[in-house]
């Protein structure tokens, strides 16, 4: 599609019921992001995914979706510290975790160990830009490349990913011009994420598209409001469970076994109260 200058939508997903939907639907790419830290555990950063959970969730996510492309994004220290732990880890979400891709935040400094991921068979993204598990850095999320020499450094680092041997790159939160100046460089298809038009594919957190989450990224558009239908539904079920109005479907005994289940336990009532009468002196 990239080759073809078709745009091609990636979302997140954590579920495999969702990514059931998510298929149908035609979405061509699947990221069980580490954002599922913040959207399914409940933490407030990227940082506390723990990666056997990122790697079940991933698996569960290609169950659900299993013609789609589903890309691993390995978390916070499962492949900074140590190279070799880096490429088993990253190895895990291939075999465990059924990915095609996996996707790690990176800049320059990473691609020796691209280089030996893809060397090891590993497909890699590099995700540039606004790194989310390195926010303790800049005291929180921040766009980048807003400055002459920030933009460099970002295309530098997409170069360098891409010249390590990954397969696709991903650029967060920058502006247009330095996505562009990406898109016109690589000779792999690159993923946007509030990072203008240039991008061959673009993706979002699938809560924030469609409006489930309390706050909303300025590139994040919802294109529905679940959040408010999902309060009714639930607010109705309130209700109807007050009501005594749950359902109106009744399972039913079989011909004539109402009318035994009556006498037994009418027998037991009458056994135990002799059982009762024999124990008294």
């Amino acid at each position: 599609m990239a080759e073809a200058g078709e745009p091609f939508a990636c979302l997140t997903c954590y579920d495999a019921t969702t990514a059931r939907w998510l298929e149908r639907a035609g979405v061509h790419v699947l990221l069980v992001g580490d954002t599922a830290a913040e959207i399914i555990l409940g933490y407030d950063s990227t940082v506390h995914m723990p990666l056997e959970v990122a790697i079940a969730l991933t698996a569960g996510v290609k169950r659900g979706a299993p013609n789609t492309v589903v890309m691993g994004d390995m978390p916070f220290l499962s492949y900074q510290a140590d190279d070799a732990e880096a490429i088993r880890n990253a190895g895990r979400f291939l075999r465990e975790g059924m990915a095609d891709l996996v996707k790690i935040e990176a800049d320059e400094s990473f691609a020796g160990l691209v280089a030996k991921m893809t060397r090891a068979g590993i497909p890699i993204v590099g995700h540039v830009g606004c790194k989310p598990q390195t926010a303790a850095l800049t005291g929180g999320y921040a766009s980048r490349g807003r400055t002459a020499e920030d933009a460099e450094r970002v295309v530098r680092d997409a170069i360098a990913l891409e010249e390590a041997g990954a397969v696709m790159l991903l650029v967060e939160a920058v502006p247009s011009e330095v996505a562009e100046q990406i898109v016109g460089r690589s000779k792999v298809p690159v993923i946007g994420i509030g990072a203008g038009e240039a991008c061959h594919g673009q993706i979002l957190v699938l809560q924030d598209l469609l409006g489930l989450t309390h706050w909303q990224p300025g590139f994040a558009t919802p294109v529905t409001r679940l959040g408010p239908e999902i309060q009714r539904a639930a607010e109705q079920w309130v209700k109807n469970v007050a009501d005594r109005n749950v359902t109106e479907h009744r399972y039913q005994m079989k011909m004539g076994e109402s009318a035994r289940f009556g006498k037994s336990l009418q027998q037991g009532v009458e056994s135990d109260r002799e059982s009762g009468a024999k124990e008294i002196p």
